[in-house]
């Protein structure tokens, strides 16, 4: 499975639950972490813990377990690493307090516009 496939898997998963601000960077020529970030919100420590556990169960189904997940027990920043796509999910507060676009703002931005339904 490709880089791109496993984002896109990410992507629709986090739709699917209703995360908002979804935002894919792509980070490979920055750092050796990963290819791909891919940063969504949350409304509260629930749907944090809901978008994790869709992600996870998405990527599972289609072969492809975490290395490690950080975060479960705070559901404030619940991190999914895939290897090639890292996967961070906030609750909005927590989100806006780190600004992890800001810290990597010299990622490229991946257009996900076909990937999300239009609600999101």
């Amino acid at each position: 499975m490709t880089d791109r496939e496993e984002l896109e898997i990410a992507v629709k998963a986090l739709d699917s639950k209703k995360a908002t601000k979804i935002t894919a960077l792509k980070v490979g020529d920055l750092t050796i972490l990963g290819n791909y970030f891919v940063i969504a919100s949350a409304s509260s420590t629930t749907q944090v813990k809901a978008l994790a556990d869709e992600v996870e169960y998405r990527m599972q189904q289609a072969g492809v377990t975490p290395k490690s997940i950080e975060g479960a027990q705070s559901r404030n920043w619940i991190v999914l690493d895939y290897i090639d796509i890292i996967v961070h999910i906030f609750l909005e507060q927590t989100r806006e307090f780190y600004q992890l676009e800001h810290l990597w703002a010299d990622g490229e931005p991946v257009d996900i516009s076909e990937i999300i339904s239009e609600q999101s």
